[in-house]
């Protein structure tokens, strides 16, 4: 069985270290000292850089890096109607220099006045030249990013006196977005989410039922709810879905093995493809994969992106192989990345651009030495 369209044997998450200058350029933005318009010049003259980069060390999804954002969610999110940024999020878990996320609250009916990512697909595409061989990957939030840390009271109730409605929309806006990413030629979406995730640690688990009721019915409201988003993309376009635990500053959020949800995420979720966090014992054994079925993938993200030193070769082939004795198909099933992108916010992780393409290049050595050359199959 051939892996699908967008998928390869050494996979990525998506965002990458931002340069310095772009990282100046954006606060310089935000304070009104440079125009959105030159930010953006010199966004686009990054990731054409690091288009060539990505694929000079032999990745074949190819990102813009997330240079565009400085949140993974929050600047995709905020470009749907109906939705605001207020102050920050409360959290008992303290960030790295006690930064929190942007806190999103909906105001109005949910609506996608415009394509969000089309314009930033049709450059990353234009730099793509052997389109044959790479695949032109966008990532975007989750719906349920709208709607985890949230609760009632920041859901409008003259726009949504139930919540039936409010998802509903949810999911039409996400439908929207995809059928013009689909028209622009993108075949290979990613939704990232951390709250499946994040319903696997007993803390957040509890607190999350204080604010939504029962976890177990959580868990399903949100597969169907990202079953709903998906539900009418077309045959050929490939939707995968990223769990994480917390990617800050090379911080985590969250521990607990996937076995809460893992019913839920690989018998209901309708996605085609897994990328899951394994990096450490946070996320626990590999057994939940038992209930992988066997016409699904799983990018397996045995490395970190949260530590500059090189992982071990001989580890994460032992890690793999042992992961591969709880899919149906072992191997076959099986492809490689690092747990989480190296830049979920603006900041980055905890090393240097250098070390990071040393490690994706490790990446791509270990996948060939498993799988052989031929990435794609």
């Amino acid at each position: 069985m051939p892996l699908p369209t967008g998928v390869y044997r050494a996979d990525q998450v998506g965002s990458l270290l931002r340069p310095k200058d772009l990282l100046a350029a954006r606060d310089q933005a935000e304070e009104g000292k440079i125009t959105a318009a030159q930010l953006r010049e010199l966004e686009d003259k990054y990731i054409a850089d690091v288009v060539q980069k990505q694929q000079a060390v032999g990745l074949r999804a190819v990102t813009d890096g997330e240079f565009r954002r400085r949140w993974f969610h929050v600047d995709f999110l905020k470009h749907l109607s109906g939705i605001e940024q207020r102050g920050a999020m409360q959290s008992t878990n303290i960030s790295v220099g006690g930064t929190m996320p942007p806190r999103l609250v909906v105001v109005d009916k949910i609506g996608h006045p415009a394509p969000i990512q089309v314009d930033d697909f049709h450059f990353l595409e234009s730099h793509i030249a052997d389109k044959g061989t790479i695949t032109t990957k966008v990532c975007i939030p989750s719906p349920t990013m709208i709607h985890f840390r949230n609760s009632r009271e920041t859901i409008d109730e003259a726009a949504y006196p139930t919540l039936e409605p409010f998802f509903a929309d949810l999911a039409r806006v996400f439908q929207e977005e995809l059928d013009d990413l689909y028209a622009a030629g993108c075949r290979f979406v990613q939704l990232d989410d951390t709250n499946l995730a994040y319903l696997c640690d007993p803390k957040m688990r509890a607190e999350a039922e204080e604010r939504h009721g029962d976890a177990n019915v959580l868990a399903r409201q949100y597969a169907a709810l990202i079953n709903a988003a998906i539900s009418k993309r077309p045959a050929d376009m490939t939707v995968g879905i990223h769990l994480c635990r917390g990617n800050h500053r090379s911080q985590w959020f969250a521990q607990g093995g996937y076995e809460p949800v893992a019913e839920v995420l690989f018998k209901e979720l309708d996605v085609d493809v897994y990328f899951l966090e394994y990096d450490d014992a946070r996320s626990g054994d590999f057994s939940p994969l038992r209930h992988l079925p066997p016409q699904k993938i799983v990018v397996l993200g045995v490395l970190t992106s949260k530590k500059a030193a090189l992982d071990d070769r001989t580890q994460i082939i032992s890690r793999l192989r042992e992961a591969a004795t709880f899919c149906p198909r072992g191997l076959d099933q099986l492809c490689l990345s690092h747990q989480c992108g190296f830049s979920s916010t603006s900041e980055g992780n905890d090393l240097s651009e250098e070390e990071q393409w040393a490690k994706l290049r490790l990446e791509v050595d270990i996948a060939k030495e498993v799988w052989g050359d031929d990435l794609s199959a």
